[in-house]
């Protein structure tokens, strides 16, 4: 029987002299001879050598850049440079053709821009193979560190009555036609002929569904699809996302922000261990491309010291006012050098105050805490001095924040008054506002954009590079 293995399995695992098939695409194919073939498993091709003086010419002509191929062989010590072992090929079947002058995916190097245009066939690059194979772990990571710590898997709803971040961008689900709506009699659509008998969108957010779960299991997490329809053009938007959001029972600001700490080195420390030759790979075309930039914009660290800076560093903690009294007398603001100069207490932060106060004053993961309430959303608990909240953001190296929590209002009489100020229904919350009258508690939880992770852990400086498929102003194509 012949022994089906991986290009993975070939290189590391299987010994010298077995006879072998491997299943790919063809990387290159030199002299009539070499095979470099990839099947996705790992950043590195296997070399196949193939007997061209033996092997009928209509086949070699067949072995092109792309094809997909069989080889049937014996594994055996490599004769080149460049890799340990080799299969000497006794057979080759080629699966499918590609044809070598229209194949857009040559062995040479290619724009983000033009891999983006061609997103169907840019995995079967080095780089794309490398960013898709470290997404995925991540994500086992991300379930398997729940798991672990306890805590439940919820799927919340993908279509919702609600907008949890209260920012009304957001798609709207219908299938009332577009040119012939029914109207009410003040001209406005009349949404209970609708599908579900109300207005509905995709959702933003599925944390306030989590905390109502949180509320009978304790510890739940969703993992999911989230949808903005912010018409932004920029490298660190998207329109389709991912978001991870755990909501935990009985959990206050403190014990948040040591879960979200925790998970982040998990998930991050994970990756490290099971994928060095990705992450080096990645770390080595990052530094290709740094040196194209002039040398003020180059980054102070590798990608593999940007990743140890998390694991080894305890993440400070501090107080939002404590970080504007920094930002306000730091040299860059005095100086005029922030694009946005920071005047006064309850100003917004930016990026670039961020990675000011990561990368430049403290010099290690910031988590900043009791924002002002009134940049941050309606469900985050008011403290004492009612003007801040109990939000929590942390900050990392190069990407600003990656994460933003809060302890939730868990008081009913002061989540409906925040509720008044800004103009939310009640009535459209009224099975959130349910909880906060039977058996409410302290509770907390934290969103983390999976993209904006896998990001930070690629050494990537767009967005709509580490999503299979990218949604985004104007292009839905794929």
């Amino acid at each position: 029987m012949k022994r089906v293995v991986t290009v993975q399995e070939a290189l590391t695992k299987i010994p010298v002299t077995s006879e072998v098939t491997v299943k790919g695409w063809v990387r290159t194919f030199r002299n009539n001879q070499f095979i470099a073939l990839n099947d996705g498993s790992t950043i590195h091709n296997i070399q196949c050598v193939v007997d061209f003086e033996n092997t009928p010419e209509s086949l070699l002509k067949r072995i092109t850049t792309g094809a997909a191929i069989e080889v049937f062989g014996v594994l055996a010590e490599s004769q080149g440079k460049g890799q340990n072992v080799e299969i000497q090929a006794k057979n080759v079947i080629v699966h499918g053709d590609s044809d070598p002058d229209k194949y857009p995916m040559q062995p040479k190097k290619h724009s983000l821009e033009f891999l983006r245009e061609n997103a169907h066939l840019r995995i079967r690059t080095n780089a794309f193979g490398a960013i898709m194979r470290l997404r995925s772990s991540l994500a086992f990571a991300v379930h398997q560190y729940f798991n672990q710590k306890g805590f439940f898997y919820v799927n919340t709803p993908i279509i919702t009555g609600s907008d949890a971040e209260g920012a009304g961008e957001m798609f709207r689900v219908s299938t009332l036609p577009l040119n012939n709506a029914p109207l009410k009699e003040d001209g406005t659509i009349n949404f209970k002929e609708d599908f579900f008998g109300k207005e509905t969108n995709l959702t933003v957010s599925g944390q306030l569904e989590a905390e109502t779960y949180a509320m009978g299991l304790s510890k739940v997490y969703t993992f999911g699809p989230t949808f903005r329809a912010e018409n932004s053009n920029t490298s660190r938007h998207l329109a389709e996302f991912w978001m991870i959001e755990p909501e935990v029972a009985y959990n206050d600001l403190d014990a948040n922000m040591d879960l979200a700490e925790d998970f982040i080195k998990y998930v991050i420390g994970y990756v490290v261990e099971k994928h060095e030759d990705d992450l080096k790979f990645l770390e080595q075309r990052l530094l290709e491309e740094e040196k194209s930039k002039p040398q003020s914009e180059r980054s102070e660290m590798t990608l593999l010291e940007k990743l140890n800076f998390v694991l080894q560093n305890n993440f400070k903690r501090v107080s939002y006012t404590e970080a504007i009294d920094i930002l306000k007398n730091s040299k860059p603001n005095k100086n005029k050098k922030f694009q946005f100069l920071i005047d006064e207490w309850g100003a917004d932060l930016q990026s670039e105050h961020e990675r000011y106060l990561v990368e430049k004053h403290f010099k290690c993961p910031v988590i900043l805490f009791d924002y002002p309430a009134n940049i941050k959303a309606f469900y985050m608990r008011l403290n004492e001095d009612g003007k801040t909240v109990r939000a929590m953001d942390i900050l990392f190296p190069g990407i600003g924040e990656i994460v933003g929590g809060s302890q939730r209002e868990e008081r009913y009489d002061v989540l409906v008054e925040k509720m008044k100020a800004l103009g939310i229904d009640e009535e459209e919350l009224w099975w959130y506002l349910d909880t906060r009258k039977f058996g409410t508690c302290v509770h907390s939880g934290f969103g983390l954009g999976f993209e904006r992770l896998v990001l930070f852990v690629t050494g990537m400086t767009n967005i709509r590079d580490v999503i299979p498929y990218p949604r985004t102003p104007q292009n839905a194509e794929f």
